[in-house]
Protein backbone atom coordinates (compact mmCIF):
# COMPACT_ATOMS: atom_id res chain seq x y z
CA UNK A 1 0.00 0.00 0.00
CA UNK A 2 1.51 3.73 -1.68
CA UNK A 3 -0.60 5.64 0.95
CA UNK A 4 -3.13 5.11 3.43
CA UNK A 5 -5.16 8.39 4.81
CA UNK A 6 -7.24 7.08 8.29
CA UNK A 7 -10.05 9.16 9.86
CA UNK A 8 -8.06 12.51 9.08
CA UNK A 9 -10.08 15.87 10.60
CA UNK A 10 -8.26 18.95 10.19
CA UNK A 11 -8.81 22.31 11.58
CA UNK A 12 -7.65 25.68 11.62
CA UNK A 13 -9.12 27.41 14.68
CA UNK A 14 -12.77 27.07 14.23
CA UNK A 15 -13.21 25.85 10.99
CA UNK A 16 -13.16 22.24 9.83
CA UNK A 17 -11.35 21.92 6.48
CA UNK A 18 -11.22 18.21 6.77
CA UNK A 19 -13.60 15.86 7.98
CA UNK A 20 -13.11 12.46 8.82
CA UNK A 21 -11.30 11.67 6.02
CA UNK A 22 -10.25 7.94 5.16
CA UNK A 23 -9.39 6.69 1.49
CA UNK A 24 -6.20 4.38 0.29
CA UNK A 25 -3.78 4.96 -3.22
CA UNK A 26 -2.22 1.40 -4.14
CA UNK A 27 1.15 1.54 -5.70
CA UNK A 28 1.36 2.07 -9.48
CA UNK A 29 -2.26 3.98 -9.24
CA UNK A 30 -3.06 7.50 -11.04
CA UNK A 31 -5.65 8.79 -8.48
CA UNK A 32 -7.41 12.61 -9.06
CA UNK A 33 -8.68 14.31 -5.76
CA UNK A 34 -11.37 16.55 -7.37
CA UNK A 35 -13.20 19.18 -5.42
CA UNK A 36 -14.62 22.57 -5.90
CA UNK A 37 -12.06 25.63 -4.29
CA UNK A 38 -12.16 25.44 -0.90
CA UNK A 39 -13.51 21.65 -0.71
CA UNK A 40 -9.96 20.80 1.18
CA UNK A 41 -7.90 19.27 -1.54
CA UNK A 42 -4.62 21.41 -1.02
CA UNK A 43 -5.14 20.51 2.70
CA UNK A 44 -5.15 17.16 2.70
CA UNK A 45 -1.95 16.90 -0.12
CA UNK A 46 0.06 18.88 2.70
CA UNK A 47 -1.01 16.44 5.18
CA UNK A 48 0.14 13.54 3.41
CA UNK A 49 3.21 15.01 2.66
CA UNK A 50 4.06 16.14 6.12
CA UNK A 51 3.98 19.87 5.62
CA UNK A 52 1.14 20.18 8.24
CA UNK A 53 -0.04 18.25 10.55
CA UNK A 54 -4.18 16.35 11.15
CA UNK A 55 -5.92 17.59 14.02
CA UNK A 56 -6.65 13.71 14.18
CA UNK A 57 -6.01 10.83 12.29
CA UNK A 58 -3.02 9.59 10.31
CA UNK A 59 -1.28 9.29 7.20
CA UNK A 60 0.64 6.34 6.15
CA UNK A 61 3.05 6.46 3.04
CA UNK A 62 4.43 2.75 2.49
CA UNK A 63 3.60 1.88 5.86
CA UNK A 64 5.62 4.75 7.49
CA UNK A 65 3.73 6.73 9.14
CA UNK A 66 3.91 10.39 8.41
CA UNK A 67 4.84 13.65 10.63
CA UNK A 68 6.34 17.05 10.72
CA UNK A 69 9.13 15.87 12.87
CA UNK A 70 10.37 12.83 10.94
CA UNK A 71 12.53 14.53 7.61
CA UNK A 72 13.15 10.77 6.34
CA UNK A 73 9.51 9.84 5.11
CA UNK A 74 9.49 13.11 2.88
CA UNK A 75 12.32 11.46 1.14
CA UNK A 76 9.95 8.34 -0.85
CA UNK A 77 7.50 12.14 -1.60
CA UNK A 78 7.80 13.73 -4.61
CA UNK A 79 5.67 17.21 -4.24
CA UNK A 80 4.42 19.82 -6.84
CA UNK A 81 2.65 22.26 -4.52
CA UNK A 82 -0.22 24.47 -5.93
CA UNK A 83 2.14 27.96 -6.07
CA UNK A 84 5.14 26.23 -7.75
CA UNK A 85 7.92 27.70 -5.60
CA UNK A 86 10.89 28.57 -7.55
CA UNK A 87 14.03 30.42 -7.06
CA UNK A 88 13.66 32.99 -10.31
CA UNK A 89 17.52 33.99 -10.17
CA UNK A 90 19.09 30.59 -10.01
CA UNK A 91 19.90 28.17 -13.46
CA UNK A 92 17.59 25.31 -14.36
CA UNK A 93 20.42 22.96 -14.16
CA UNK A 94 21.18 24.61 -11.17
CA UNK A 95 18.05 24.86 -9.36
CA UNK A 96 17.84 21.39 -9.88
CA UNK A 97 21.32 20.12 -8.86
CA UNK A 98 20.88 22.28 -5.32
CA UNK A 99 17.38 20.40 -4.71
CA UNK A 100 19.26 17.29 -5.41
CA UNK A 101 21.98 17.82 -2.74
CA UNK A 102 19.15 18.66 0.13
CA UNK A 103 18.25 15.07 -0.05
CA UNK A 104 21.75 14.19 1.24
CA UNK A 105 23.11 12.61 -2.05
CA UNK A 106 26.54 12.65 -2.20
CA UNK A 107 27.29 10.69 -5.45
CA UNK A 108 27.64 12.74 -9.20
CA UNK A 109 23.97 14.16 -9.65
CA UNK A 110 25.37 15.28 -13.29
CA UNK A 111 23.92 11.59 -15.50
CA UNK A 112 20.25 11.51 -12.84
CA UNK A 113 19.37 15.14 -13.25
CA UNK A 114 20.77 14.75 -16.70
CA UNK A 115 17.83 12.10 -17.42
CA UNK A 116 15.02 14.31 -15.51
CA UNK A 117 16.46 17.13 -17.75
CA UNK A 118 15.67 14.99 -20.60
CA UNK A 119 11.83 13.37 -18.93
CA UNK A 120 10.59 16.60 -18.43
CA UNK A 121 11.50 17.92 -21.71
CA UNK A 122 13.62 20.44 -19.99
CA UNK A 123 16.60 20.18 -22.18
CA UNK A 124 16.53 23.85 -24.19
CA UNK A 125 15.58 25.61 -21.01
CA UNK A 126 18.61 23.92 -19.11
CA UNK A 127 21.08 26.71 -19.47
CA UNK A 128 18.04 29.64 -18.39
CA UNK A 129 17.08 30.96 -15.46
CA UNK A 130 13.71 30.23 -13.83
CA UNK A 131 12.39 32.98 -14.05
CA UNK A 132 12.86 33.54 -18.13
CA UNK A 133 10.73 30.90 -18.70
CA UNK A 134 7.36 30.13 -19.60
CA UNK A 135 4.75 29.03 -17.41
CA UNK A 136 4.36 25.62 -18.41
CA UNK A 137 8.27 25.36 -18.43
CA UNK A 138 7.83 26.61 -15.02
CA UNK A 139 5.85 23.87 -14.13
CA UNK A 140 8.11 21.34 -15.27
CA UNK A 141 10.82 22.56 -13.35
CA UNK A 142 8.64 22.25 -10.63
CA UNK A 143 7.54 18.31 -11.32
CA UNK A 144 11.44 18.00 -12.10
CA UNK A 145 12.55 18.97 -8.82
CA UNK A 146 9.42 16.37 -7.34
CA UNK A 147 11.25 14.04 -9.40
CA UNK A 148 14.38 14.47 -8.64
CA UNK A 149 14.95 12.09 -5.90
CA UNK A 150 13.55 9.49 -7.41
CA UNK A 151 10.21 9.07 -5.04
CA UNK A 152 8.06 6.11 -5.09
CA UNK A 153 4.93 8.58 -4.31
CA UNK A 154 4.41 11.66 -6.21
CA UNK A 155 1.88 14.30 -5.10
CA UNK A 156 1.05 17.46 -7.39
CA UNK A 157 -1.42 20.14 -6.66
CA UNK A 158 -2.93 21.54 -9.54
CA UNK A 159 -0.12 20.80 -11.95
CA UNK A 160 -2.00 22.21 -14.91
CA UNK A 161 -3.35 25.24 -13.45
CA UNK A 162 -3.23 28.68 -15.41
CA UNK A 163 -1.42 26.52 -18.70
CA UNK A 164 -2.69 26.86 -22.12
CA UNK A 165 -3.77 23.73 -23.99
CA UNK A 166 -0.78 22.64 -25.11
CA UNK A 167 1.62 23.35 -22.25
CA UNK A 168 -1.68 20.93 -20.67
CA UNK A 169 -1.45 18.44 -23.00
CA UNK A 170 2.31 18.22 -22.35
CA UNK A 171 1.96 18.39 -18.60
CA UNK A 172 -0.53 15.68 -18.91
CA UNK A 173 2.03 13.18 -21.10
CA UNK A 174 4.74 13.97 -18.53
CA UNK A 175 1.91 12.98 -15.88
CA UNK A 176 1.24 9.88 -17.61
CA UNK A 177 5.00 9.00 -18.20
CA UNK A 178 5.94 9.05 -14.01
CA UNK A 179 3.02 6.98 -13.49
CA UNK A 180 4.36 4.34 -15.26
CA UNK A 181 6.70 3.45 -12.24
CA UNK A 182 5.23 5.80 -9.05
CA UNK A 183 2.12 6.24 -7.12
CA UNK A 184 0.99 9.69 -8.37
CA UNK A 185 -1.90 11.53 -6.16
CA UNK A 186 -2.95 14.85 -8.16
CA UNK A 187 -5.69 17.37 -7.16
CA UNK A 188 -7.47 19.47 -9.62
CA UNK A 189 -10.55 21.03 -10.22
CA UNK A 190 -10.90 20.56 -14.04
CA UNK A 191 -12.67 17.27 -15.14
CA UNK A 192 -10.95 16.68 -18.27
CA UNK A 193 -7.71 16.37 -16.76
CA UNK A 194 -8.95 13.68 -14.28
CA UNK A 195 -10.84 11.91 -17.18
CA UNK A 196 -7.67 11.84 -19.54
CA UNK A 197 -4.82 11.36 -16.26
CA UNK A 198 -6.57 8.86 -13.81
CA UNK A 199 -7.22 5.61 -13.26
CA UNK A 200 -9.34 6.77 -10.25
CA UNK A 201 -11.54 9.91 -8.96
CA UNK A 202 -11.74 10.99 -5.23
CA UNK A 203 -14.30 13.72 -5.28
CA UNK A 204 -14.36 15.91 -2.19
CA UNK A 205 -16.51 18.89 -1.29
CA UNK A 206 -16.53 21.02 1.86
CA UNK A 207 -13.83 18.37 3.38
CA UNK A 208 -15.99 15.68 3.13
CA UNK A 209 -15.36 12.82 0.21
CA UNK A 210 -18.37 12.60 -1.66
CA UNK A 211 -16.77 9.53 -4.17
CA UNK A 212 -14.16 7.42 -4.30
CA UNK A 213 -14.65 5.12 -7.50
CA UNK A 214 -11.99 3.73 -10.34
CA UNK A 215 -13.10 5.94 -13.36
CA UNK A 216 -14.69 3.65 -15.35
CA UNK A 217 -17.14 2.73 -12.55
CA UNK A 218 -17.87 6.54 -12.00
CA UNK A 219 -21.46 7.16 -13.90
CA UNK A 220 -22.76 4.55 -11.06
CA UNK A 221 -22.52 7.23 -8.56
CA UNK A 222 -25.60 8.98 -10.10
CA UNK A 223 -27.20 5.47 -10.70
CA UNK A 224 -30.59 5.32 -12.17
CA UNK A 225 -30.66 9.34 -10.81
CA UNK A 226 -30.48 10.63 -14.48
CA UNK A 227 -30.10 9.95 -17.81
CA UNK A 228 -28.02 11.89 -20.66
CA UNK A 229 -29.40 12.34 -24.44
CA UNK A 230 -27.37 13.56 -26.89
CA UNK A 231 -29.98 14.38 -29.67
CA UNK A 232 -29.56 15.56 -33.01
CA UNK A 233 -32.00 17.50 -35.15
CA UNK A 234 -32.65 18.49 -38.26
CA UNK A 235 -33.94 21.64 -37.18
CA UNK A 236 -34.00 23.86 -33.57
CA UNK A 237 -36.63 21.96 -31.77
CA UNK A 238 -36.33 24.81 -29.37
CA UNK A 239 -35.38 24.50 -25.41
CA UNK A 240 -39.02 25.53 -23.89
CA UNK A 241 -40.43 22.73 -26.16
CA UNK A 242 -37.87 19.99 -24.98
CA UNK A 243 -38.32 21.05 -21.02
CA UNK A 244 -42.08 20.50 -21.83
CA UNK A 245 -41.51 16.89 -22.10
CA UNK A 246 -42.22 15.13 -18.62
CA UNK A 247 -38.77 14.12 -17.28
CA UNK A 248 -36.41 16.11 -19.12
CA UNK A 249 -34.69 18.39 -16.67
CA UNK A 250 -32.01 20.16 -18.88
CA UNK A 251 -31.44 20.40 -22.91
CA UNK A 252 -28.49 22.57 -23.72
CA UNK A 253 -27.85 23.57 -27.39
CA UNK A 254 -24.38 22.08 -28.53
CA UNK A 255 -24.79 24.02 -31.73
CA UNK A 256 -24.65 22.25 -35.70
CA UNK A 257 -28.44 20.77 -34.41
CA UNK A 258 -27.36 18.72 -31.16
CA UNK A 259 -28.63 18.70 -28.16
CA UNK A 260 -27.77 17.18 -24.93
CA UNK A 261 -30.76 16.32 -22.68
CA UNK A 262 -30.92 15.42 -19.02
CA UNK A 263 -33.64 13.43 -17.59
CA UNK A 264 -34.98 12.03 -14.80
CA UNK A 265 -35.83 8.31 -13.66
CA UNK A 266 -35.28 5.17 -15.08
CA UNK A 267 -37.52 4.71 -18.39
CA UNK A 268 -35.29 5.47 -21.27
CA UNK A 269 -36.49 9.33 -22.95
CA UNK A 270 -35.69 8.61 -25.83
CA UNK A 271 -39.19 7.26 -27.12
CA UNK A 272 -40.80 10.18 -25.74
CA UNK A 273 -38.14 12.65 -27.74
CA UNK A 274 -38.71 10.84 -30.92
CA UNK A 275 -42.50 11.03 -30.71
CA UNK A 276 -41.98 14.44 -29.40
CA UNK A 277 -40.19 14.60 -33.07
CA UNK A 278 -42.99 12.94 -35.30
CA UNK A 279 -45.22 15.92 -33.52
CA UNK A 280 -43.10 18.61 -34.66
CA UNK A 281 -42.43 17.49 -37.86
CA UNK A 282 -38.98 16.98 -36.67
CA UNK A 283 -36.15 14.68 -38.65
CA UNK A 284 -34.24 13.23 -35.74
CA UNK A 285 -30.59 12.75 -36.92
CA UNK A 286 -29.10 10.89 -33.89
CA UNK A 287 -30.70 10.05 -30.47
CA UNK A 288 -27.70 8.72 -28.12
CA UNK A 289 -27.99 7.80 -24.57
CA UNK A 290 -24.51 8.09 -22.32
CA UNK A 291 -22.93 7.46 -19.83
CA UNK A 292 -23.09 10.51 -17.37
CA UNK A 293 -19.98 12.77 -17.87
CA UNK A 294 -17.70 13.22 -14.71
CA UNK A 295 -18.51 17.29 -15.30
CA UNK A 296 -22.33 15.74 -14.76
CA UNK A 297 -21.43 13.70 -11.24
CA UNK A 298 -19.00 16.40 -10.26
CA UNK A 299 -21.90 18.90 -10.44
CA UNK A 300 -24.23 16.67 -8.81
CA UNK A 301 -22.20 15.71 -5.79
CA UNK A 302 -20.79 19.01 -4.94
CA UNK A 303 -24.01 21.34 -6.15
CA UNK A 304 -21.88 23.29 -8.72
Amino acid sequence: MSIKVQEVTKYYGEQKALDNISFEVRTGEIVGFLGPNGAGKSTMMKIITGFIPPTTGSVYVNGTEISDDNPETRKIIGYLPENNPLYPEMYVREYLKFVYSLYGRTDDPGKHIGKIIDMTGLGPEQKKKIGALSKGFRQRVGIAQALIHDPQVLILDEATSGLDPNQIIEIRNLIREAGREKTIMFSTHIMQEAEAVCDRIIIINRGTIMADELKSNLHSVLGAEKQIIKAGFDRDPGSDSLLAIPGIISAENTGRGQWLIEAEGTEDIRPALFAFAVRNNLTVLSLQKEESRLEEIFRHLTGN
